[in-house]
């Protein structure tokens, strides 16, 4: 099954960082955020990419390009200018790199990649990390037969806390979800028919499609109340960039 990644937005408010990187190719632990959703996805057996380029997008493909040199050991003849690759690359994923256009929206781009995408497959956004158990998602939406599914999740509060006995603080947290809501998580699973929905570039995928794919009763909520982080602001970015460096981050499933 196909994962689509949509990896070319603008990144407006991470501007200090985007600036010279798309967003997906923000670092975190010295390794972009793409690799890290797509690493993700692999070590739970899906290793076939699809992604959506636009601002930036030669970033990505250079990247990807010379990935396999980059991690791997190199003997170097200096007098032929040869040079042999030492050992086997760990990811044994298949990436299609695909131009949706610098402007291009959400929903404009999935329309872009329909010829790529012959049958059911996930669909999410280059920006964000959870513990989504992917296997059950796709489970999910087989079983409902729908067009399409949404993982509902609750999103991270704005304000942390505080549990207080008197004037004595009880116990602080930082930033804990709210109980009562729940957003669109961007962890889809799609039929290709959905894409239908989809009228121009200029249409974004959570507005109109969404709306009546609702509407049509063909859209159905995976709810996940584990972890999940976009990357939206700086404050979020280093949120990410904490809990590697502590050693605490819940999406790493790999060794």
């Amino acid at each position: 099954m196909k994962v689509v990644i949509l990896a070319g937005g603008y990144g407006t408010r991470l501007s200090e960082e985007t600036e010279i990187l798309p967003k997906p190719m923000i670092e975190i632990g010295g390794r972009p955020l793409l690799w890290h959703l797509m690493k993700a996805f692999s070590e739970q057996g899906y290793n076939d990419f699809v992604v959506a380029l636009g601002y930036k997008g030669d970033v990505i493909k250079r990247y990807f390009m010379h990935y396999a040199d980059t991690v791997s050991d190199l003997r170097i003849d200096l007098s032929t200018g040869k040079s042999e690759r030492q050992g086997a690359i760990p990811e044994n994923w298949k990436i299609e790199l695909v131009d949706t256009g610098q402007d291009t929206m959400t929903g404009g781009r999935l329309k872009k990649l329909r010829e790529h995408l012959g049958e059911t497959f996930i669909f999410t956004y280059g920006d964000g990390l959870s513990t989504v158990d992917v296997s059950k998602l796709v489970a999910f939406h087989r079983a409902h037969g729908k067009l399409a599914t949404v993982t509902a999740v609750q999103p991270p509060s704005k304000f942390g806390i505080l549990q207080m006995n008197g004037n004595s603080v009880t116990k602080f947290a930082e930033k804990p979800a709210e109980a009562t809501s729940y957003i669109n998580g961007g962890f889809f699973v799609l039929e290709p028919e959905a894409i239908d929905r989809v009228e121009s570039d200029d249409m974004p995928w959570e507005r109109e499609p969404c709306e009546t794919l609702a509407a049509d009763g063909q859209l159905q909520a995976y709810v996940h109340d584990g972890y999940w982080q976009c990357v939206d602001t700086l404050h979020e970015l280093r949120l990410l960039r904490n809990a590697w460096n502590d050693g605490e981050a819940p999406w790493k499933i790999w060794s």
